[in-house]
């Protein structure tokens, strides 16, 4: 059963993380490296994300600059901005791409804030989603006599005690993201 807990906690583990990968693409008014995360540029024909060829840093609260360690590719870093859904126009000067992140309006705020709670939902329903997998593999172990009705019990009480820590966990994350989106 110890098993169980385990591939139970880490697939649970993997919906925070993705959560967590989710909410630092959300552009808060703040200037957040992690917006370009999923910037991918063509290089000499090769898809390369973009923290993996040039320098990212945050100079100002809502400027970022990027500094290519290849000067001849800041042309299709531009592009590749361009094209990603970030909604940040690159100001390109020669030799680094600055993206200067404008101030939040009060209703943009308050849709990040709808999406936040939306995902944070998401999420919470893939940690009931993979609660009831494990009570189902819990379920199979008693009809397959490997364990007592006791044990199959005290099973589904220590699932539903892991479930709710990692419910809590999420609620934290999204009020966390909402506090950022919403302080000016």
């Amino acid at each position: 059963m110890d098993k169980l807990f385990e591939k139970t906690k880490e697939r649970m583990e993997k919906s925070l993380d993705a959560l967590d990968r989710e909410y630092s693409a959300i552009r808060a008014g703040r200037a957040n490296p992690k917006v370009l995360n999923n910037v991918v540029v063509d290089y000499y024909g090769t898809p390369t994300p973009l923290n993996q060829m040039a320098a990212i840093s945050v100079p100002e609260p809502r400027l970022l600059t990027i500094q290519p360690w290849d000067a001849s590719m800041l042309k299709e870093i531009e592009k590749a901005i361009n094209t990603s859904e970030i909604g940040i126009n690159p100001q390109n000067d020669g030799k680094v791409i600055r993206l200067a992140f404008p101030q939040l309006t009060e209703e943009h705020r308050k849709n990040l804030v709808k999406d936040v709670s939306k995902k944070a939902e998401e999420a919470k329903v893939a940690i009931r989603n993979i609660r009831r997998d494990a009570m189902d593999d819990l379920k199979k172990l008693k009809k397959d006599n490997a364990i007592t009705e006791d044990d199959q019990k005290d099973g589904e009480k220590e699932l539903q005690k892991i479930t709710d820590d990692y419910i809590k966990q999420i609620d934290e994350m999204g009020d966390k993201k909402e506090t950022e989106i919403l302080s000016i």
